[in-house]
């Protein structure tokens, strides 16, 4: 769902938008909820420190720029390998800073890899790839938008939505972060202009538990290099024992990712928290929802209160009438656009990626997640839940159900053609 283009600000003007990234004063929390510049703890959160899995496996969970942040350094620490998959690959400051950065570490002989989605970076300029390639860097655009580009089926359906890093086969990243200003905002470029504030979240993974995210990228290469049926990228290793497994989707019929959303909110007994950018659920995921809530589980979605895509979030309050009658309590994230997508179940396992709630990561898009069980890590998560409700409003079913009947029709119209956004 991500785009290229920049939302403005409520007046359109460049000095709104930077009264947005500006630090407070001194002592004060950002009216946003935002971490303004490396350093800073303005929006309320102190990065927590790394978990430790029984596998020795470290996990750093990151919010809003620094994550970019982490994944520039990772890139810059770099010996032997370098791969990457992303959606959108601006060619805005940001992500000519990335470019830069990958073409001097395959020009200093460290093997780079990295794969872009043609429509999510339909906008980024085609020279900067070019550069890449010149230096040295292996770069694959994941099926091109113009029929004439591809050297396999077209399929301008399916999209590859996923966001990770892999570093020297024992460092990962993923998370809900594109490469582009919006989404590093000062933390990877210093001085920014015209940049709106998103609100992300992803996680480092150093240690055994990379290696299942090095596989991924593994199946998603051969596939946008051979050709050959879609399953070729899916990767799934996930058991029940194992504390961190990885999900990477496609576009198939019998997807393991409905089942395993399903699942995961099925096994709910206490707790359910989601933050999640693009919610449009199908009819079945939006019962799991209401089943857990009807037998006891506290269910929240943080939803975004601005959004991207405006259709979408048409279409996700579309559904608010059916989930607070069923006892789920929603929050609409205010001041930024909301980006990620993440689910806590039970304070003892999470999700976190690129997945959305929507037909579009189920049923057309290549989605990567993580699935951590760590009681640890999901308090970690919890908090970061609870960071987000001081910026957010609470939606008060009474006074929803008296919204105009105008608005009702068009969020029903909107939630009619909702597997199409």
């Amino acid at each position: 769902m991500e785009t290229l283009w920049r939302s403005q600000a409520p007046d359109g003007s460049g000095a709104a938008l930077a009264r947005r990234l500006s630090p407070p004063p001194s002592g004060q929390r950002h009216p946003y909820g935002i971490n303004t510049c490396p350093g800073c703890d303005d929006d309320g959160w102190v990065r927590p420190d790394a978990v430790e899995l029984p596998d020795t496996t470290r996990l750093q969970l990151y919010k809003d720029g620094e994550a970019l942040q982490a994944a520039y350094d990772a890139i810059e620490s770099a010996q032997r390998l370098i791969c990457l998959e992303v959606y959108i690959f601006a060619s805005d400051d940001t992500g000519r800073a990335f470019a830069t950065l990958l073409s001097e570490k395959a020009k200093s002989g460290v093997q780079t890899f990295v794969i872009y989605d043609s429509f999510g970076s339909y906008y980024a300029d085609a020279g900067m790839f070019d550069l890449m390639r010149r230096a040295g860097v292996h770069v694959q655009e994941f099926h091109p938008i113009q029929p004439w580009d591809t050297k396999f089926s077209w399929r301008p359906i399916n999209r590859d939505h996923r966001k990770l890093l892999v570093i020297d086969r024992k460092t990962a990243g993923i998370g809900g972060l594109n490469i582009g200003r919006e989404y590093g905002g000062p933390w990877v470029v210093k001085r920014q202009q015209n940049c709106e504030a998103w609100r992300d979240t992803a996680m480092g993974i150093v240690g055994p538990g990379a290696g299942l995210f090095q596989n991924a990228f593994i199946r998603s290469w051969q596939y946008v290099t051979h050709g050959g049926r879609i399953r070729k990228a899916e990767f799934h290793h996930a058991p029940q024992e194992s504390p961190l497994g990885a999900l990477a989707s496609v576009a198939t019929l019998n997807s393991p990712l409905r089942r395993t959303l399903c699942q995961l909110m099925r096994s709910s007994r206490q707790s359910l928290d989601m933050t999640m950018a693009y919610f449009a659920p199908d009819d079945e995921l939006v019962d799991e929802l209401c089943s857990a809530s009807k037998r006891g589980v506290r269910v929240r979605l943080m939803l975004p209160g601005h959004c991207d895509v405006p259709l979408v979030r048409i279409a996700a309050r579309s559904y608010y009438d059916k989930l607070m009658s069923c006892g789920i309590e929603i929050y609409e994230r205010s001041g930024v656009v909301l980006h990620a997508k993440t689910m806590v179940i039970d304070q003892a396992v999470t999700l976190m990626g690129s997945t959305n709630l929507d037909y579009r990561s189920i049923e057309y898009n290549l989605e990567i997640s993580a699935i951590v069980r760590s009681p640890q890590f999901a308090k970690q998560m919890r908090d970061l839940f609870e960071n987000d409700v001081h910026y957010a409003k609470k939606i008060d079913p009474a006074i929803w159900t008296g919204r105009p009947v105008f608005d009702r029709l068009v969020q029903w119209a909107v939630s009619r053609a909702r597997y199409l956004l």
